[in-house]
């Protein structure tokens, strides 16, 4: 009986617990291991999350919500030689945009043996200020955009996952 009781226990908690998924964007080319809990957020969550338009196209996020992952493969040329030059650019316009935007890093760093732009900025958002991490690059004469984002107060709750969801930025080849 103790162990009939213990299966089903373990039953019960294994569906409460939501591991660690893998999302990717088949046309970039490109997967990523989401922090644990993580799930695609709904058309309208999206809609509600990123009222700007144009809206990424796809997103993961925790239970509440307060933390996410953008990603889309933007129709914008981006050449890799032009990748310093795209970064100031960037700079410039979160600054003219983004009240009060706060400055961690900018810089060209190298991920998967590709050169990518790292922005990394907290910002004020309508109810809370946020901690992003924006990753840019050149994909199939495209742009491919990442965007880590969470409250400044759960940031550092979540910042190790979101490093480790970073670090495992996969890009394939063209078949």
């Amino acid at each position: 009986m103790r162990t009939l009781v213990a299966a089903v226990l373990f039953f019960l908690v294994g569906l409460g617990h939501v591991g660690a998924a893998t999302f990717s964007l088949p046309e970039a080319g490109v997967s990523f291991q989401a922090p644990d809990g993580f799930t695609k957020l709904s058309a309208q969550e999206i809609a509600i999350k990123y009222p700007a338009s144009p809206a990424p196209s796809f997103v993961v996020g925790d239970h509440r919500r307060t933390t996410s992952i953008a990603f889309d493969l933007k129709p914008n040329a981006l050449p890799a030689d032009r990748l310093p030059e795209a970064k100031a650019a960037f700079e410039s316009f979160f600054d003219r945009r983004i009240p009060r935007v706060e400055w961690k890093q900018k810089k060209l760093i190298e991920l998967q043996g590709q050169q990518w732009i790292y922005l990394e900025m907290t910002s004020r958002a309508v109810d809370t200020d946020i901690h992003n991490i924006m990753l840019v690059t050149p994909r199939y004469g495209k742009m491919l955009m990442f965007n880590f984002n969470s409250t400044r107060e759960e940031f550092p709750h979540m910042e190790t996952a979101l490093r480790k969801s970073i670090q495992s930025i996969s890009l394939r080849n063209r078949p």
